[in-house]
């Protein structure tokens, strides 16, 4: 049992103060998200989905990069600047929370939609096809 603590010890300490907490991204309602776009223009809006379901409707003024190409990080540092804050979404939230926890490393704040693009149409939100 000794070895086992002394094991696991280190990998405690290490996740204790390595990791972003959870709580530094901000997940929100469709309702919330379109309030805190629309009142903030420096926010940069972030699809994470392939760009072929971009192209079938996103929320308008939205970057696309791909969460699963293997330059997401580069490309999105690439088009926004670090310290800005990032609206990001996916079709249904879970690509947006693995792209959120890779952002916060960066050092970027990111605002979520919890239920992505799915949760936001079902509110009846508008979608681009831009």
């Amino acid at each position: 049992m000794f070895k086992t603590l002394l094991y696991l010890f280190p990998m405690f300490l290490s996740s204790l103060f390595s990791c972003q907490s959870s709580t530094d991204i901000e997940s929100v309602s469709p309702i919330a998200f379109s309030k805190i776009i629309d009142a903030d223009a420096s926010i940069v809006r972030l699809d994470v989905r392939t760009p072929a379901e971009y192209a079938e409707g996103h929320i308008a003024g939205s970057l696309n990069v791909d969460v699963t190409s293997p330059d997401f990080v580069q490309r999105v540092q690439q088009q926004i600047p670090k310290g800005k804050t990032i609206a990001l979404y996916c079709r249904s939230g879970r690509r947006s929370k693995m792209a959120a926890a890779q952002l916060l490393k960066q050092g970027y704040k990111i605002i979520e939609l919890e239920s992505g693009i799915l949760g936001w149409m079902s509110q009846q939100l508008p979608v681009s096809k831009d």
